[in-house]
């Protein structure tokens, strides 16, 4: 426990803010996108996007720029408690497996990875679905996050701020046990190589690398995942998506394995830029002499 130490945690708070703040509006059309279409969901039957682009358009001109940060509030609350955890326990957890990051395998990280995913997503569960909620309402009928929050407690209770805990935790499984270990395997190839050296290039490509793969492992997980946390559920209401395995057959036979890529560009495209500012920030930040 001795190798345990603070700045992982703190570095990946910052970082993960940071980039949360830049990629936002990106975020939310692949939420629009992924609520979108459901033949199940009458509230979110009708296809009003055709496209990120088009979703950006028309929020913009229906609701205003504002309407493209709906839900950051949250977003960051999340980032600041889900960021900080995931980084801070993947780094931990490495190093009491190893002791140096050249002795570092792929299943040592990937199973790092998991197990940080599940624990950091997990605790930050009631700030992603306040995001989402947020995120899916119209800007000019959407309320605070404070207002929303007590609004899923007083109708849906405890169990709402945590609805999709475990399609959360599956899919940051996938993502962090994918992403974070295919970042430290491409950098690490990158600079023994002789590629090129341990600079902020090495940082960009394996960041885009590691964006692409978690956004092609992930994406039908979280439609499911969104899709479950939108739903709300109160007494004698009928819960539409059961699971993770019933969301991904029920959007499958309804609305074709398409479906389950609903966002997929909007998703790649933030998870790439999002992962470029978080590791270009994170690296920047370790080398601060404290």
């Amino acid at each position: 426990m001795s190798n345990l130490n603070w700045k992982p945690f703190v570095y990946g708070g910052l970082a993960s803010v940071t980039a949360e703040f830049g990629t936002f509006p990106i975020d939310l059309t692949k939420t629009r996108l992924q609520v979108q279409g459901q033949f199940i969901d009458s509230r979110f039957k009708e296809i009003k996007y055709r496209g990120m682009s088009h979703a950006l358009h028309k929020i913009c001109k229906e609701e205003g720029l504002r309407a493209l940060y709906s839900g950051i509030s949250p977003a960051l609350l999340r980032q600041a408690s889900y960021g900080t955890i995931k980084i801070g326990t993947y780094q931990s957890l490495k190093r009491l497996f190893v002791s140096c990051p050249q002795e570092e395998t792929l299943l040592v990280n990937v199973l790092c990875g998991i197990l940080a995913g599940v624990i950091s997503s997990s605790i930050a569960n009631p700030t992603d679905v306040l995001k989402i909620r947020m995120q899916a309402q119209s800007g000019l009928c959407q309320g605070s996050m404070i207002g929303n929050f007590i609004n899923i407690y007083q109708q849906e209770g405890t169990r709402g701020l945590w609805r999709g805990v475990s399609l959360t935790a599956q899919r940051a499984a996938i993502v962090v046990g994918v992403e974070l270990p295919v970042y430290d395997i491409t950098k690490k190839h990158i600079i023994l190589s002789g590629f090129m050296g341990d600079t902020v290039y090495t940082h960009f490509l394996s960041s885009f690398t590691c964006g692409l793969a978690g956004a092609l492992t992930s994406n039908p997980v979280d439609v499911v995942r969104t899709r479950i946390m939108n739903q709300k559920v109160v007494l004698g209401s009928h819960i539409i998506y059961k699971g993770t395995l019933d969301g991904i057959l029920q959007t499958w036979k309804t609305e074709g394995f398409s479906a389950l890529y609903k966002g997929f560009w909007p998703n790649w495209l933030r998870l790439g830029p999002w992962n470029i500012i978080f590791f270009i920030t994170y690296e920047q930040l370790r080398k601060i002499p404290v």
